[in-house]
């Protein structure tokens, strides 16, 4: 009913709201599957250069907020193989090795080789040249071992000592320790300042040499 003004009417008590159309449930499950089951749209690969640098741009930015590079073991410092001026092409794995302290697990050729670096230490520990002979005959057996064994992994490059030249080498070293010790002890004397009894007895070697007699 409309109102002199052109207006309509409201009845009281009665909802004239326009209602919402009314949803199948069947259809909208129907359209759930549909959108779940629907395969994804592949990912737009990089096609250029300036891409794929924004990409490895935006990885590593994302991993120096995280702290991915912070306190690692190498950081600001150079690779040892390459430092050395010789390449080592398993720098990496037996710096891994070393620093988690894992032992049984390296390849023979890689643990050889690792002991081949450190036997000259290991030999100017012991006492005896007897104990200089065993490990150096005992390291040259693990060496021939190891090229027998059809293992696989890299070959056994490392190659064996001669037990004779390896003893001179020993000798040759310690006898250099003790006078690097002898010389160190012979400064650290000279650079003492003497005592009231060195002072006395000098003054008294210099009374018995213008005497002429020896000194008592």
């Amino acid at each position: 009913m409309e109102r002199r003004d052109g207006r309509e009417r409201r009845m009281p008590g009665v909802d004239d709201t326009p209602e919402s159309p009314r949803v199948d449930p069947g259809l909208a499950a129907a359209r759930y599957r549909l959108g779940r089951d629907a395969p994804a749209e592949p990912e737009r690969r990089p096609e250029t250069a300036a891409e794929l640098r924004a990409i490895a741009k935006t990885a590593l930015d994302l991993a120096i907020d995280r702290g991915d590079f912070d306190d690692l073991p190498l950081a600001g410092k150079p690779i040892p193989s390459l430092a050395s001026g010789t390449y080592d092409p398993d720098w990496w794995i037996k710096g891994l090795i070393e620093r988690e302290g894992l032992t049984g697990v390296a390849p023979p050729a890689l643990s050889l080789r690792t002991e081949n670096e450190r036997l000259d230490d290991q030999l100017d520990a012991m006492a005896t040249e007897a104990s200089v002979r065993a490990a150096v005959a005992s390291f040259n057996d693990r060496i021939v071992d190891a090229r027998r064994q059809l293992t696989g992994g890299p070959p056994v490059v490392t190659p064996t000592r001669d037990v004779d030249r390896e003893v001179s080498r020993w000798l040759g070293r310690r006898e250099a320790r003790r006078a690097e010790a002898a010389a160190a002890a012979a400064e650290a004397r000279d650079a003492t300042p003497p005592t009231w009894r060195d002072r006395r007895r000098a003054r008294r070697a210099a009374r018995a040499e213008r005497s002429g007699r020896p000194d008592s």
